[in-house]
């Protein structure tokens, strides 16, 4: 399958100049550059067969369709759009290599029964506006229509970026799909991390889409000079942020598959001379339990208010989100673990902690998710890379998974 990974290395290498200047690639939903992007997948699809159409929420979906019309259909996709100097792999290698695997099929004269959909989600990653997932989100009915008018950084609401890009944002409610109508989403991503790297495999299937919690936390201690005041009886602020964050590592390594980071940190008055008065700082908690990711929330707020009786420190610290954790579905994910296995990979399992336009497919439909290496785990970053040969093995993975889908093969 090599042949089918340089393929989509050569489409995916022609995608990266659809960017801002600057390194790696910027491409944001509802821009020139997504446009740029559209036109080259639009010609892809064209070439492998496949009627292309862009909906009100600005997917765009290349359609095969199959041998049986009232068979339900097969959804397969990710996302077109970047982060800010990001890599040419993440999202859009799903979409190119969905394609790519299509033609394959095509090419050995391969008729499925099913029709598959090919989607190409607008927006992803969240960069351009406080909000994401409105694609996947339209088709499972949930979409809501309040994010319209939630603005970027220059003041234009998404309605009139998307409107500006000639769609009717106003309908994506009627996008919404039948269930009964949809076999399966499926979903390739390079993996993110370096797991599969470490085990030698080209190829994971996910088992869940990790659940995400935040926990706002405000730190409130006394400031003084730092010179002239003893060590004794200070009322650190800091150093009690400094135990949280002991505190949320502790936590994260006391559970497999647990995550549990603190990104953000203001400390106040923040000079060099005095004792911190305030920190303010997050927590964020990630889990493919939900069980798990919430008692760990409850201890790390057991665990402030100890820590607050105990330092005479007062310690706010309030869950501000959290999102359910999206098991795979079983059947999906045996299915795609057979074609793993079958066309040479271990079939290793691993949960996703990102999260993906398949945690909001999952409202829809059955969904599963297969992760592709990436070289030292790399991603977001212009140094993202999958390699050609294991592109070719995720094509492989996903032709066969098709057959046995349509074949029982």
């Amino acid at each position: 399958m090599i042949d089918l990974g340089l393929r989509a290395a050569a489409l995916l290498a022609e995608l990266a100049h659809a960017s801002e200047d600057g390194p790696g690639v910027t491409r944001l939903p509802f821009t020139p550059q997504h446009r740029q992007a559209l036109d080259q997948l639009t010609a892809a699809m064209q070439e492998t067969g496949l009627s292309v159409h862009l909906d009100a929420a600005g997917t765009l979906i290349g359609r095969q369709e199959g041998q049986t019309p009232d068979a339900p259909v097969l959804l397969i996709g990710s996302h077109q759009d970047s982060v800010r100097e990001g890599g040419a792999f993440d999202g859009i290698m799903g979409v190119v290599l969905a394609i790519v695997a299509l033609a394959g099929l095509r090419e050995h004269g391969i008729a499925l029964p099913f029709a598959v959909e090919v989607l190409a989600f607008a927006d992803e990653e969240g960069v351009r506006f406080p909000t994401a997932l409105v694609g996947p989100r339209a088709l499972a009915g949930t979409v809501d229509p309040a994010v319209l008018d939630m603005a970027d950084a220059d003041g234009i609401t998404l309605r009139d970026a998307m409107q500006r890009f000639g769609l009717a944002p106003d309908t994506i409610s009627r996008l919404h799909r039948d269930p009964a109508s949809v076999m399966g989403y499926i979903e390739v991503h390079i993996e993110q991390g370096p797991v599969l790297e470490a085990a030698d495999q080209a190829l994971g299937v996910v088992t869940a889409i990790c659940g995400i919690e935040r926990h706002q936390i405000m730190v409130m201690g006394e400031t003084g000079h730092a010179g002239t005041l003893p060590m004794e009886g200070r009322r650190d602020a800091l150093l009690g942020a400094a135990a949280l964050v002991t505190e949320v590592n502790r936590l994260a390594r006391s559970g497999e598959d647990l995550r549990g980071t603190v990104g953000a940190l203001t400390v106040v008055p923040n000079v060099v001379n005095a004792v911190p008065r305030a920190v303010q700082m997050t927590a964020e908690l990630r889990a493919p339990r939900d069980d798990m990711r919430e008692a760990a929330g409850q201890a790390l707020h057991r665990f402030a208010a100890e820590l607050a009786q105990s330092t005479g420190l007062t310690i706010d610290i309030r869950r501000s989100y959290h999102q359910p954790a999206q098991p795979c579905d079983a059947h999906l994910t045996a299915v795609l673990q057979h074609a793993v296995r079958a066309t040479g990979g271990r079939g290793m399992t691993l949960p996703s902690g990102a999260t993906h336009d398949a945690s909001a497919m999952a409202d829809l439909c059955p969904m599963a998710m297969l992760f592709v290496r990436c070289a030292r785990g790399i991603s977001h970053s212009p140094a993202e890379y999958a390699s050609p040969e294991d592109m070719g093995a995720a094509i492989a993975a996903l032709g066969a998974t098709l057959r046995r889908l349509a074949f029982g093969e």
